[in-house]
């Protein structure tokens, strides 16, 4: 049985409890956001959908006392990395079979106000054993109703915003810390880079890195690692234009943004601890 093939899903920055703060941040930071969502399992959400791929805030109610109280766990910040699947069985029947630890599948729904109609969003994740990776939540998601989530009205962005060009983990043992995803996706799917392993994952890559190599890329703008040695740490969008991206943010009154050639970057501080680049 084959691989599944590499390709994000969606990417997930970890609010907690605080919900209205993260959205009140990720508005300023010119993301157009999907009005608030209810999770059967407990968590809610905000998306700000690209065109393939898509943000996700999370959080759970500020008095819940059941439902996914797991979040409380993590800090703030990028906490899930989530690729794509087909088929859910078939994802976690030829993971299974590669020896990559992954849980059964699980089924869920959120209410999805679509024009004048409330219909459901249904969703199957087939995840990693708890411990498996030590620096947020990986797995697989499998859409049943991509066309309540994936919605053209939904996608334009005051930042420009198209896609996720990278996402960035900090790793002491980049090399180690890559096998997992050459388990998942196949050898050839991992290359080295300069302080570590890139992971091609259809038009995006997770780079894998030492925490010095990320202090080389974005300087004091990297986030409070909060004691972790291994954690998510950053985000790459790809906008239509750095200059639009950069007008948003003065907009939002974003503090501490840098732009250089070809690049603006939000330092981790002023987006929930997760240091944000938009590039063209």
């Amino acid at each position: 049985m084959k691989l599944p093939l590499a390709t994000l899903d969606h990417v997930v920055i970890n609010a907690r409890n605080d919900m209205d703060h993260a959205a009140d941040v990720y508005t300023r930071l010119g993301f157009s956001l999907t009005e608030r969502g209810y999770h059967s399992l407990g968590s809610m959400n905000h998306l700000a959908m690209f065109g393939t791929d898509y943000l996700e805030l999370i959080a759970i109610p500020k008095d819940a006392t059941s439902g996914r109280l797991d979040l409380l766990t993590f800090p703030f910040g990028l906490n899930g990395l989530v690729f794509g699947s087909e088929d859910s069985a078939v994802t976690y029947e030829a993971l299974s079979k590669a020896g990559v630890p992954v849980e059964a599948p699980v089924e869920f729904t959120r209410p999805v106000k679509v024009g004048d109609e409330m219909r459901d969003a249904r969703f199957r994740t087939v995840r990693m054993k708890a411990g498996v990776v030590p620096y947020g939540r990986v797995y697989y998601c499998h859409h049943f109703t991509r066309d309540v989530v994936w919605r053209d009205e939904w996608r334009h962005h005051a930042n420009g915003t198209v896609a996720i060009a990278r996402f960035l983990i900090v790793e002491p043992d980049p090399a180690a810390a890559s096998k997992l995803y050459a388990d998942m996706f196949g050898a050839e799917s991992v290359r080295d880079i300069k302080g570590g392993k890139a992971v091609v994952v259809g038009n995006s890559r997770v780079e894998i890195v030492t925490e010095a190599e990320l202090k080389a890329q974005f300087g004091d703008a990297v986030p409070d690692p909060e004691g972790r040695k291994a954690y998510m740490a950053g985000l790459t969008f790809r906008t239509l234009s750095t200059a639009k991206a950069a007008r948003a943010l003065q907009a939002g009154r974003i503090g501490g943004v840098t732009e250089s050639a070809g690049r603006v970057v939000v330092p981790a501080r002023e987006a929930l601890n997760a240091v944000l680049e938009f590039i063209e």
